[in-house]
Protein backbone atom coordinates (compact mmCIF):
# COMPACT_ATOMS: atom_id res chain seq x y z
CA UNK A 1 0.00 0.00 0.00
CA UNK A 2 0.88 3.85 0.09
CA UNK A 3 -0.18 5.38 3.00
CA UNK A 4 2.77 7.66 3.61
CA UNK A 5 5.03 9.77 1.22
CA UNK A 6 6.73 12.67 0.52
CA UNK A 7 6.75 15.74 -1.95
CA UNK A 8 9.13 18.76 -1.45
CA UNK A 9 9.11 20.28 -4.73
CA UNK A 10 7.77 23.52 -5.44
CA UNK A 11 4.30 24.62 -7.59
CA UNK A 12 7.19 26.26 -10.08
CA UNK A 13 9.39 23.11 -10.07
CA UNK A 14 6.60 20.81 -10.48
CA UNK A 15 4.86 22.76 -13.16
CA UNK A 16 7.84 23.05 -14.99
CA UNK A 17 8.76 19.12 -14.97
CA UNK A 18 5.46 18.10 -15.94
CA UNK A 19 4.47 20.75 -18.51
CA UNK A 20 1.81 22.10 -16.40
CA UNK A 21 -0.39 25.16 -15.89
CA UNK A 22 0.00 25.99 -12.28
CA UNK A 23 -3.23 26.17 -10.08
CA UNK A 24 -2.29 25.93 -6.87
CA UNK A 25 -2.85 29.49 -6.40
CA UNK A 26 0.47 29.00 -3.68
CA UNK A 27 -1.48 26.69 -1.40
CA UNK A 28 1.38 24.48 -2.18
CA UNK A 29 4.52 23.92 0.14
CA UNK A 30 7.13 21.05 1.11
CA UNK A 31 5.72 18.44 2.83
CA UNK A 32 7.83 15.37 4.28
CA UNK A 33 5.32 13.37 5.72
CA UNK A 34 2.35 13.81 3.98
CA UNK A 35 -0.71 11.21 5.49
CA UNK A 36 -4.32 10.82 4.23
CA UNK A 37 -6.44 14.12 3.95
CA UNK A 38 -3.87 16.41 3.46
CA UNK A 39 -3.73 18.84 0.97
CA UNK A 40 -1.54 17.25 -2.05
CA UNK A 41 -0.18 18.60 -5.92
CA UNK A 42 -1.69 16.86 -8.40
CA UNK A 43 -1.85 17.14 -12.56
CA UNK A 44 -4.70 16.18 -14.71
CA UNK A 45 -5.38 17.27 -17.92
CA UNK A 46 -8.07 19.52 -19.49
CA UNK A 47 -8.46 18.82 -23.09
CA UNK A 48 -4.76 19.35 -25.27
CA UNK A 49 -3.41 21.01 -21.26
CA UNK A 50 -1.64 19.81 -18.07
CA UNK A 51 -2.80 21.14 -15.08
CA UNK A 52 -1.26 21.39 -11.82
CA UNK A 53 -3.52 21.93 -9.19
CA UNK A 54 -4.50 21.09 -5.25
CA UNK A 55 -6.49 17.59 -3.95
CA UNK A 56 -7.48 16.87 -0.56
CA UNK A 57 -5.59 12.60 -0.35
CA UNK A 58 -8.46 10.32 0.21
CA UNK A 59 -11.36 9.52 -1.56
CA UNK A 60 -15.26 9.66 -0.09
CA UNK A 61 -16.87 6.73 0.21
CA UNK A 62 -19.52 7.06 -2.84
CA UNK A 63 -21.97 4.42 -0.87
CA UNK A 64 -21.32 5.96 2.24
CA UNK A 65 -21.31 9.54 2.29
CA UNK A 66 -21.70 10.04 5.95
CA UNK A 67 -18.68 8.40 6.86
CA UNK A 68 -15.15 9.78 7.79
CA UNK A 69 -13.03 7.21 6.45
CA UNK A 70 -11.44 8.13 2.50
CA UNK A 71 -9.90 5.39 0.32
CA UNK A 72 -6.34 6.70 0.01
CA UNK A 73 -4.76 3.45 -2.52
CA UNK A 74 -6.51 1.46 -5.37
CA UNK A 75 -5.85 -1.54 -6.87
CA UNK A 76 -4.27 -1.63 -10.23
CA UNK A 77 -5.63 -4.84 -10.58
CA UNK A 78 -9.00 -4.30 -9.75
CA UNK A 79 -9.70 -0.64 -10.18
CA UNK A 80 -10.72 -0.58 -13.87
CA UNK A 81 -14.17 -2.81 -12.49
CA UNK A 82 -14.15 -1.59 -8.78
CA UNK A 83 -17.25 -0.12 -8.04
CA UNK A 84 -15.27 2.49 -5.69
CA UNK A 85 -12.89 3.46 -8.72
CA UNK A 86 -14.01 2.51 -12.21
CA UNK A 87 -15.71 5.53 -13.36
CA UNK A 88 -13.23 7.89 -12.01
CA UNK A 89 -10.59 5.40 -14.02
CA UNK A 90 -12.53 5.60 -16.94
CA UNK A 91 -12.92 9.73 -16.78
CA UNK A 92 -10.11 11.11 -14.39
CA UNK A 93 -6.82 9.94 -13.99
CA UNK A 94 -3.98 11.92 -12.81
CA UNK A 95 -0.17 12.23 -11.83
CA UNK A 96 0.60 12.05 -8.49
CA UNK A 97 3.95 13.72 -7.99
CA UNK A 98 6.85 12.84 -5.02
CA UNK A 99 9.67 12.98 -3.98
CA UNK A 100 9.29 8.92 -2.48
CA UNK A 101 6.81 6.92 -0.22
CA UNK A 102 7.94 5.36 3.17
CA UNK A 103 7.21 1.73 4.61
CA UNK A 104 8.02 0.10 7.88
CA UNK A 105 8.99 -3.34 8.08
CA UNK A 106 8.53 -5.07 11.13
CA UNK A 107 11.78 -6.88 13.06
CA UNK A 108 12.29 -10.20 15.15
CA UNK A 109 11.95 -7.88 18.56
CA UNK A 110 8.86 -5.75 17.34
CA UNK A 111 9.98 -2.86 16.56
CA UNK A 112 8.80 -1.33 12.95
CA UNK A 113 11.56 0.29 11.11
CA UNK A 114 10.94 2.94 8.44
CA UNK A 115 12.43 2.79 5.20
CA UNK A 116 12.01 5.73 2.61
CA UNK A 117 11.63 4.71 -0.79
CA UNK A 118 13.28 7.12 -3.62
CA UNK A 119 15.21 7.18 -7.14
CA UNK A 120 18.67 7.30 -6.78
CA UNK A 121 18.71 10.14 -9.10
CA UNK A 122 17.00 12.21 -7.46
CA UNK A 123 14.21 13.05 -10.23
CA UNK A 124 10.32 13.20 -9.03
CA UNK A 125 7.63 10.48 -9.54
CA UNK A 126 4.54 10.23 -10.73
CA UNK A 127 2.51 8.10 -9.17
CA UNK A 128 -0.78 7.23 -10.77
CA UNK A 129 -3.64 8.00 -9.09
CA UNK A 130 -7.44 8.88 -9.85
CA UNK A 131 -9.22 11.47 -9.05
CA UNK A 132 -12.55 13.47 -8.12
CA UNK A 133 -14.71 16.23 -7.55
CA UNK A 134 -15.40 16.71 -3.68
CA UNK A 135 -17.35 19.92 -2.20
CA UNK A 136 -15.62 22.68 -3.52
CA UNK A 137 -11.97 21.10 -4.64
CA UNK A 138 -10.67 17.57 -5.70
CA UNK A 139 -10.29 14.55 -3.82
CA UNK A 140 -7.50 11.52 -5.15
CA UNK A 141 -6.22 8.38 -4.13
CA UNK A 142 -3.09 6.91 -5.07
CA UNK A 143 -2.74 3.65 -6.96
CA UNK A 144 -0.64 0.82 -5.85
CA UNK A 145 0.22 -2.88 -7.69
CA UNK A 146 2.67 -5.79 -6.26
CA UNK A 147 6.03 -4.53 -5.44
CA UNK A 148 8.58 -5.35 -7.98
CA UNK A 149 12.35 -6.35 -7.35
CA UNK A 150 13.60 -5.97 -3.72
CA UNK A 151 10.99 -2.91 -2.98
CA UNK A 152 9.09 -6.35 -2.24
CA UNK A 153 11.36 -7.38 0.71
CA UNK A 154 9.95 -4.05 2.11
CA UNK A 155 6.48 -4.46 1.09
CA UNK A 156 4.05 -6.63 -0.98
CA UNK A 157 2.79 -3.47 -2.57
CA UNK A 158 4.02 0.04 -4.08
CA UNK A 159 2.60 3.32 -5.66
CA UNK A 160 2.41 2.84 -9.43
CA UNK A 161 4.81 4.86 -10.61
CA UNK A 162 5.01 6.05 -14.48
CA UNK A 163 7.46 6.84 -16.82
CA UNK A 164 7.21 10.29 -18.18
CA UNK A 165 6.43 8.81 -21.91
CA UNK A 166 3.64 7.05 -20.45
CA UNK A 167 2.09 10.09 -19.30
CA UNK A 168 0.00 11.40 -22.11
CA UNK A 169 -1.59 8.36 -22.70
CA UNK A 170 -2.77 8.04 -18.49
CA UNK A 171 -4.34 11.16 -18.78
CA UNK A 172 -6.51 10.99 -21.57
CA UNK A 173 -9.50 8.76 -21.13
CA UNK A 174 -9.89 7.86 -24.69
CA UNK A 175 -6.00 5.85 -24.35
CA UNK A 176 -6.39 2.66 -23.95
CA UNK A 177 -3.85 2.14 -20.47
CA UNK A 178 -4.98 -1.65 -19.45
CA UNK A 179 -1.04 -2.33 -20.08
CA UNK A 180 1.04 0.71 -17.77
CA UNK A 181 -1.54 -1.21 -14.86
CA UNK A 182 1.17 -3.84 -14.84
CA UNK A 183 3.94 -0.74 -13.73
CA UNK A 184 7.91 -1.16 -14.23
CA UNK A 185 8.94 -4.17 -13.12
CA UNK A 186 12.69 -5.20 -11.18
CA UNK A 187 14.70 -3.46 -13.81
CA UNK A 188 13.22 0.05 -12.80
CA UNK A 189 13.09 -0.83 -9.04
CA UNK A 190 17.00 -1.18 -9.10
CA UNK A 191 16.81 2.85 -9.90
CA UNK A 192 15.03 3.04 -6.15
CA UNK A 193 17.16 3.77 -3.11
CA UNK A 194 15.77 1.62 -0.36
CA UNK A 195 16.76 4.26 2.36
CA UNK A 196 16.46 3.63 6.02
CA UNK A 197 15.07 6.50 8.24
CA UNK A 198 14.64 7.69 11.71
CA UNK A 199 11.51 6.63 13.51
CA UNK A 200 9.74 10.33 14.13
CA UNK A 201 8.40 9.83 10.29
CA UNK A 202 5.63 7.79 12.61
CA UNK A 203 4.16 10.98 14.20
CA UNK A 204 2.32 12.76 11.35
CA UNK A 205 2.72 15.73 13.58
CA UNK A 206 6.56 15.85 12.49
CA UNK A 207 7.69 17.12 9.44
CA UNK A 208 10.92 18.76 7.55
CA UNK A 209 13.78 17.70 5.22
CA UNK A 210 15.09 15.32 8.33
CA UNK A 211 12.63 12.81 7.96
CA UNK A 212 13.91 11.43 5.16
CA UNK A 213 17.69 11.20 5.61
CA UNK A 214 19.64 7.95 6.14
CA UNK A 215 19.39 7.37 9.67
CA UNK A 216 22.74 7.30 11.62
CA UNK A 217 23.52 3.97 13.37
CA UNK A 218 22.89 4.97 17.23
CA UNK A 219 18.92 5.69 15.53
CA UNK A 220 18.23 2.10 14.18
CA UNK A 221 16.91 -0.26 16.24
CA UNK A 222 19.72 -3.20 17.47
CA UNK A 223 17.32 -6.01 16.81
CA UNK A 224 18.87 -8.91 14.60
CA UNK A 225 19.10 -8.41 11.21
CA UNK A 226 15.93 -10.05 9.63
CA UNK A 227 15.70 -11.29 5.84
CA UNK A 228 14.75 -7.70 4.50
CA UNK A 229 17.68 -6.07 6.62
CA UNK A 230 20.42 -8.79 5.08
CA UNK A 231 19.35 -8.46 1.52
CA UNK A 232 18.28 -4.73 1.12
CA UNK A 233 21.57 -3.02 0.80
Amino acid sequence: MCGRYANARGAAELSAFFEAYDETGGQLSAAYNIAPTDPVPLVRAEGATRRLSMARWGLPRPWDRRSRQVMINARSETVATSRAFSAAFARRRCLIPADGWYEWVPLPDGVRRPYFMTPHDGAPLAFAGLWNPAGDGAACAVITTAAYGGLAEVHDRMPLVLPAPAWQRWLHSDDPVADLLAGGGADWAAGIEIRPVGRAVGDIHNDGPALIARAAASQVPSAAAGPAEMTLF
